[in-house]
């Protein structure tokens, strides 16, 4: 992996989320406080500079008519507004389009504050970076994915592209249970803290099975096993707070970033874990199936 690009994918993925956003959201679940974690982060809205223009859903006629097709996440949780970042130049671009999530509780409230200040923080660093690039270009791509929506769930990937040299993708998913509003992390899923060696032998099993039916053409950084990144390491399990959504048929999907379990050539990684391996230790079926 490019030297610089592992400098910007390290500066893109350990921005700090501000830590009050994150209590604010565990309060509401009725958990104690998680230890913060360093997060993927998305632009949002920002002052707008010469190079920089917004475009705002209300304030756009003709972006309204556009956007008429996007899907709607549903009858409690939408996306009401949509907006639209570009920043174009001759070295150095940036196509950012930014959801707002509708609803009236406080984790909506804070998924909201939280996306604003961790899109500063994308733009400021964004701004350093090309300010500190000697020569080259550089590409920033931003948006989202929706993985699942049902009248019960919703599970979205917000996800940060850069391209310098190579290409460096990270994705943070929310799940959010649309009809109470409150945000699912994986910790609520369980009884206890069993899950975290189930999921992660399965993972291990699961990655070196997928090298031996490619007969190696697929690798990952596993243990006991040649194909590994020294600057990287090897997976050694999933934390509490691993990537993670829930597809539309209630199985549970992790997902790990370029170059965070495999070569940047594998791209996005994701294993789906099967129910039955989880049932013991699910707080109960009515998310995971």
């Amino acid at each position: 992996m490019d030297d610089k690009l592992k400098k910007l994918h390290a500066h893109y993925k350990d921005v700090p989320i501000p830590s009050e956003l994150e209590v604010m959201i565990e309060k509401n679940l009725q958990r104690p406080p998680k230890k913060k974690r360093k997060l993927p982060i998305f632009l949002t809205a920002v002052a707008a500079a010469a190079i920089l223009f917004t475009v705002g859903l209300n304030t756009n006629p003709a972006m309204a008519k556009n956007l008429a097709d996007l899907p709607v996440i549903g009858p409690v949780v939408q996306v009401l507004t949509f907006t639209k970042y570009e920043m174009v130049d001759e070295e150095y671009t940036a196509d950012i389009q930014v959801p707002q999530i509708s609803g009236s509780s406080a984790d909506i409230e804070a998924l909201n504050k939280k996306y604003a200040e961790e899109g500063k923080a994308l733009y400021e660093q964004f701004k350093v970076d090309i300010e500190e690039m000697e020569a080259g270009n550089m590409s920033l791509n931003s948006g989202y994915v929706i993985e699942t929506d049902t009248d019960e769930l919703l599970s979205f990937g917000r996800y940060v592209e850069v391209i310098v040299v190579s290409r460096s993708t990270v994705m943070q998913y929310t799940t959010i249970d649309k009809k109470a509003e409150t945000v699912i992390t994986l910790p609520s899923l369980f009884k206890d803290d069993r899950y975290l060696d189930i999921i992660s032998r399965y993972i291990e099993d699961e990655l070196r099975n997928r090298m031996i039916e490619t007969q190696g053409s697929d690798m990952y950084w596993i243990g006991g096993t040649a194909y590994h990144d020294e600057s990287f390491g090897v997976f050694e399990g999933i934390t509490p707070e691993q990537n993670f959504y829930i597809t539309e048929a209630g199985k549970l999907v992790m997902s790990f970033d370029v170059y965070e379990i495999a070569p940047g050539f594998m791209g996005l990684v994701t294993v789906e874990i099967p129910t039955e391996m989880l049932q013991d230790v699910l707080m109960s079926n009515k998310y995971i199936k």
